[in-house]
């Protein structure tokens, strides 16, 4: 699928869906006692954990957390045989068995407190990332915190460490490619984002910026 294909099919599900999504009730004790299984990689407190490759997740919003979690149930992520995180939360997703389930166990971690992240990655450079990211700004918003009728998630409370392996998958084909990721291309190869950020520098400079914008929002 092209960039240009891609996109349009994007903004005609946008103008079917609109921009409201149906808030459908919860459970939050069942979404804690299935967070208790989400929490051996990703903490108790949903902060993420480097070592196991688990991205904060704690506070995120839900509408992404459970558009993530339907497409690794469903093969869109997690079947790439060079994206091992992804392949680990393939068969970890695979564990909530009806859609309530999703619903509840994101509704859980959403309403956690948010992770306060600290640059790790080191090499980049803020200043040049700063321009760099006037085209992230489009769809990720002037101070990362997402939008959602672009189904572009915030990026102010992510791990440096976790946005340059994401940017590196989505640059390489790893992300973004499966049939179906109708919003994962948007960021592919063959994406504004791909033809911007060419090279490693590029993308540790805009992770560097993006690490500036107010995590404590």
């Amino acid at each position: 699928m092209s960039f240009r294909t891609a996109l349009m099919a994007a903004m005609a599900m946008l103008a079917v869906g609109g921009t409201a999504r149906a808030e459908a009730s919860v459970d939050m004790a069942n979404g804690k006692q299935l967070f208790e299984l989400c929490q051996s990689c990703h903490g108790r407190e949903g902060h993420g954990n480097r070592v196991y490759l688990a991205p904060a997740i704690a506070g995120f919003d839900r509408w992404y957390l459970e558009m993530q979690l339907q497409e690794f149930r469903t093969g869109v992520r997690g079947l790439h045989f060079d994206d091992l995180a992804g392949m680990r939360m393939r068969p970890m997703s695979l564990t909530l068995r009806t859609e309530q389930d999703v619903l509840d166990v994101a509704a859980y971690a959403a309403s956690l407190p948010k992770a306060d992240p600290r640059p790790t990655e080191a090499g980049g450079n803020a200043t040049t990332g700063k321009d760099l990211y006037t085209l992230c700004a489009a769809c990720h918003g002037p101070t990362g915190d997402g939008i959602e009728p672009m189904k572009a998630p915030a990026l102010n409370h992510i791990d440096d460490w976790y946005l340059v392996a994401q940017l590196e998958k989505f640059k390489s084909g790893v992300r973004g490619t499966r049939p179906g990721d109708v919003y994962g291309v948007l960021m592919g190869p063959n994406s504004p984002m791909a033809l911007t950020l060419t090279s490693d520098q590029s993308v540790r400079d805009v992770v560097a910026y993006i690490m500036t914008l107010d995590h404590k929002q």
